[in-house]
């Protein structure tokens, strides 16, 4: 079996009354064994020949993590042609790049919020054939020829099946593993993203590579929660579904995914770094307002959980009184936190896409929740990873079997593996570039191999930095540290050659911040209200400066502000993975950099914000600046922030 939808027809030959994928919609849990699996994907496949869609074209696909995402995906790549993924939260213009592109010619979007951005934007798109959607709430008085529903196309392709009922098959044994089977857009921290061409041999070797280290079974429930428009979903959620053969689940929501995973208790999940940020955030506000008893099992058997697992991991005899603590912890804390999060049979948790806290990954194997740290590129597929019994909380694991890492004289990293993409779309110099003579992708991440061949990845080589006085350092690792706070959601760290020391600009966690406002009896209005307090600021300092404790002294904050909003992905200062496009950040927020640098206490901050219904507004506040090494709570004065239509 050479391509994915080979694999498909190859589990529907073999296990067709086995659940395939699991689905939660209105309560209820609909569950798609792989006889339907392969019956949707041939209709809605022979739908979409019969509306023109040919070999090599491509569908653009929008929505959340659904199984008519799969369905669609397949269709297309059994009949040739290609999926192109596309991050829900996009906005038109992101959109709009990503199908122009590419040279979509056909959509398939969720519901009418996606919808409605392709319309907005389909006169721009002279390629585009057809807008197809799968969930009609809201659609039905839409009169378009352009639109089509999902189970109309399905219906065409029934019909198409009579006149020619081995078509679907034909097309579908003439798949080679060369063929590209998904374009994958780069986050675009750098520039505009690029096109990575992954072939279907690429996907599926990756998958099995990474199998050889932690393998799934098909009893095994795997939860699908981040867009497989990332690569690396594509490699676990996809490859890795007709690989293992095990249960795909979809969460009814993202607001419901915590919920969801308590009654699908996986064995296998995938997570960005923000989610564990997230989660581990949420664990230490619960039980900072728990009761006194819970309050002082997690204080007593927390040092113990640590200990059990630091133990562990160093292959170390286990004694009798430590051995009885660590029972004692497991039955009163981490079962009960692992229960609460639906991960008590949790097997295998991922992490990657960014950098996280080494004290993340402590925290959540002390629990007993086997956290790993992957390192890979859309380009490159996953290439490291954590062993079990070998996990190194600061580093992403060694090598993954078919895969080499080395660091270049310079410190950069790079990759050499026989599963590399195919290219870039539109762009067979870029991969010249990157790919040298001898194999070796040049990744852009700076970092070094450990004694025991463990790669720990420091920064971005574009973004480590240099003081006036010569003095180097890495922002990403302060950056990663400082968010294992509860109260801190995000944080740019600066300081270049124009500056002699550095500083920060920190984005509250409003929730938890709240929390912890109304705890301590302080009051406020709005989110520009409480980043602003000085009671706030000094719980920034105390992050602050515990995390300057273990920084060389070049590198540690002297000054930071607390943004008067959270960073956005519509206003292009994050990726669609949550990564800071630094340089943008940098030069929105230059006043702010200059009146910390300028020994100015408060700063007046200007930004534009576009409403739902397309107007614009000017924001503005004035955002006080803060000396780490100041004492007292300051005035705690904020202005709040005034819009203004235009």
């Amino acid at each position: 079996m050479e391509t994915l939808p080979q694999l498909l027809s190859d589990n529907y030959g073999k296990i067709p009354a086995k659940i395939a994928l699991r689905f939660k919609n209105f309560g209820i849990w609909k569950t798609y064994t792989w006889a339907d699996y392969y019956e949707h994907v041939k209709a809605f496949a022979m739908g979409l020949a019969s509306l023109g869609f040919d070999k090599g074209e491509k569908i653009g696909i929008i929505g959340d993590n659904q199984p008519p995402w799969y369905w669609g995906e397949l269709a297309a790549q059994a009949l040739g042609g290609v999926c192109v993924g596309i991050f829900v939260d996009a906005v038109a213009e992101e959109i709009k790049y990503i199908l122009e592109h590419s040279d979509t010619s056909f959509v398939l979007a969720h519901d009418q919020e996606q919808v409605d951005k392709i319309l907005e934007i389909r006169k721009e798109l002279p390629l585009l054939k057809k807008i197809i959607y799968w969930d009609p709430k809201g659609l039905w008085f839409y009169d378009d020829p352009m639109l089509m529903s999902f189970d109309h196309v399905e219906a065409l392709g029934r019909e198409f099946e009579e006149k020619q009922s081995s078509f679907f098959e034909e097309c579908l044994f003439q798949g080679r593993g060369e063929d590209c089977a998904v374009i994958c857009y780069t986050s675009g921290t750098t520039g505009l993203p690029k096109g990575a061409m992954l072939s279907h041999r690429t996907l599926i070797e990756n998958r099995k590579a990474w199998s050889e280290l932690d393998p799934c079974y098909g009893g095994d429930n795997y939860l699908s929660f981040l867009s497989p428009a990332w690569a690396t979903e594509q490699y676990l959620g996809v490859a890795g579904g007709f690989l293992s053969r095990f249960v795909i689940n979809f969460p009814e929501g993202a607001e419901t995914v915590q919920a969801n995973i308590r009654e699908v208790e996986p064995n296998v999940i995938f997570y960005g770094a923000r989610q564990w940020e997230s989660i581990n955030a949420m664990i230490h506000v619960k039980m900072a307002s728990a009761r006194w008893l819970n309050r002082w099992v997690y204080k007593m058997f927390m040092p113990v959980a640590h200990k059990l697992m630091d133990t562990r991991l160093r292959s170390q005899k286990l004694s009798a009184v430590l051995r009885l603590l660590g029972t004692l912890s497991n039955v009163l804390l981490e079962r009960p936190v692992r229960n609460k999060l639906g991960l008590n049979k949790i097997r295998y948790a991922y992490t990657a896409g960014a950098a996280v806290s080494p004290d993340i990954i402590r925290f959540f194997q002390a629990m007993g929740i086997n956290v790993k740290q992957l390192y890979g590129l859309s380009e490159t597929g996953v290439n490291t990873c954590h062993r079990d019994g070998d996990v190194d909380p600061a580093t992403s694991g060694p090598a993954l079997p078919r895969n080499e890492v080395k660091v270049a004289p310079d410190g950069e990293v790079l990759i050499r593996t026989d599963m590399m993409f195919i290219g870039y779309y539109k762009d067979p110099e870029a991969k010249q570039e990157k790919v040298d003579g001898e194999g070796w992708f040049h990744t852009g991440d700076f970092g070094y191999i450990n004694e025991k061949n463990h790669l720990i990845v420091i920064d971005r080589v574009a973004d480590m930095k240099e003081l006036a006085g010569g003095q180097k350092y890495s922002p990403q690792f302060t950056e990663v540290r400082l968010r294992f706070s509860p109260y801190i959601k995000d944080v740019l760290v600066i300081g270049g050659k124009e500056q002699t020391y550095v500083s920060a600009i920190i984005n509250i966690d409003f929730e938890n911040v709240g929390k912890w406002a109304e705890a301590n009896h302080i009051s406020y209005t709005t989110f520009v209200d409480l980043s602003q307090k000085g009671e706030v600021a000094e719980l920034m300092k105390e992050d602050i400066r515990n995390v300057n404790r273990v920084l060389p002294e070049e590198a540690r904050m002297k000054r930071f502000v607390c943004l008067h909003k959270e960073f956005d992905a519509d206003e292009a200062e994050l990726t669609r993975t949550r990564k800071i496009r630094r340089s943008f950040v940098e030069e929105r927020y230059r006043n702010i950099l200059e009146g910390m640098y300028g020994g100015q206490s408060e700063v007046t901050v200007q930004s534009e914000v576009t409403y739902q219904d397309g107007r614009k507004g000017v924001m503005r506040a004035f955002v006080k600046v803060r000396s780490v090494d100041e004492n007292g709570t300051g005035d705690g004065n904020a202005s709040a922030g005034t819009v203004k239509g235009s």
